[in-house]
């Protein structure tokens, strides 16, 4: 259950969501409830219909980039109520372009129901999809004989004789050949198009003001499960690579993904010592944070992020489902001591006792 703790006056608390100038605070609002709902492992209906209520008037009311990074961050999610999607799809294509182009958790019905109501660039983005089925090739195939097919003449020309003296048989199979050729060349075009704009590498976006906000935040109240979705929701990746980040004991990794994220230099030190005490030790001058940071450089940082996530996208298209360290409903783990504990206990039942001389 996701929920937003407010003091005594709940309802001027609300009341200020709606003014016009609180915009940045509906905006810190909105990554907010995205990033507790992505902390859901499993939720229930009525998870996702508050989710959905609640999110429907903070995405209306926020500023463009904040709907993006929103977009952007459950583009990785699985359990997306398909109201939420369909408003998404509907929104500014350089807004759901993203969500579009990666979300798994959006119906066949819903991305056809956003074909026939947008235009060709919504289109496009869909078309960039990993997995497209028959039925959504047809559709798109369909939206762009629409917007290609040339504008009918008001008077039409009378017919030849002719096309009068055609046999209706041979006219009906040459324009039945003719369509199928046209809709498998448009198919093929498509899936080009797809393989094309796909990029080599994944981009990494400098961390924009709200996430960075938010990532303090999460690491002052010591919140690993919402500090590890926000990152991993600002790296553009699977909760499951920012849960690995923050497992490192080092803080090497971590340290690494800040700075390839442009944070600010004092930001990433309190982050840093936040989660590793130790390196908030003094040696002089500085702490051992200050000279991690100092020994990383933007562009090493950034290509040894892409390669992060170049391999969980080769990672994720053959391997089973990985199931996060951090998850709340994790089952026995042997590094644990109660599991510990159910094994060893386990291993005296089942084996038998052993006993010294003969047995008779």
């Amino acid at each position: 259950m996701f929920c937003v703790r407010m003091g005594v006056s709940v309802t001027d608390r609300f009341r200020e969501l709606e003014r016009p100038q609180t915009g940045r605070l509906k905006d810190v609002v909105l990554m907010a409830t995205v990033t507790g709902f992505e902390g859901l492992r499993h939720p229930r209906r009525t998870d996702l219909k508050q989710f959905s209520e609640l999110f429907e008037p903070l995405f209306s009311a926020s500023s463009d980039e904040a709907r993006r990074q929103a977009a952007a961050a459950l583009s990785q999610c699985q359990h997306v109520p398909q109201s939420v999607a369909l408003q998404i799809g509907n929104a500014p294509v350089s807004i759901a372009a993203i969500f579009l182009t990666r979300s798994t958790s959006v119906t066949d019905a819903t991305l056809m129901q956003i074909i026939r109501a947008q235009g060709p660039a919504h289109a496009t983005a869909i078309a960039r999809r990993d997995n497209l089925s028959v039925q959504l090739v047809d559709a798109l195939v369909e939206r762009r004989q629409t917007s290609a097919a040339p504008a009918k003449p008001a008077t039409a020309a009378p017919p030849t004789l002719a096309a009068e003296q055609r046999q209706p048989e041979v006219t009906a199979r040459e324009m039945t050949t003719a369509k199928l050729l046209r809709e498998e060349k448009l198919r093929g075009d498509i899936r080009s198009l797809a393989r094309v704009t796909r990029p080599a590498h994944p981009a990494i976006e400098p961390l924009s003001p709200l996430h960075e906000a938010l990532l303090v935040r999460f690491a002052r109240s010591g919140e690993a499960n919402l500090f590890a979705a926000s990152l991993a929701s600002a790296l553009s990746s699977s909760r499951d690579l920012g849960e690995r980040i923050l497992l490192d004991i080092s803080g090497q990794q971590l340290a690494t993904a800040l700075v390839a994220l442009d944070m600010s230099a004092a930001d990433s030190l309190f982050v840093l010592s936040a989660f590793y005490p130790d390196l908030a030790e003094r040696f002089g001058a500085a702490t051992r944070g200050d000279a991690l940071l100092a020994s990383l450089h933007i562009t090493a940082s950034r290509a040894r992020v892409q390669g992060w996530l170049q391999t969980e996208r080769e990672d994720t298209k053959s391997a089973p489902g990985h199931q996060p360290y951090l998850a709340l409903d994790r089952g026995a783990d042997p590094r644990q001591a109660a599991a510990r504990q159910d094994t060893a206990r386990t291993a005296q039942t089942g084996q038998p006792k052993r006993s010294f001389g003969r047995t008779h």
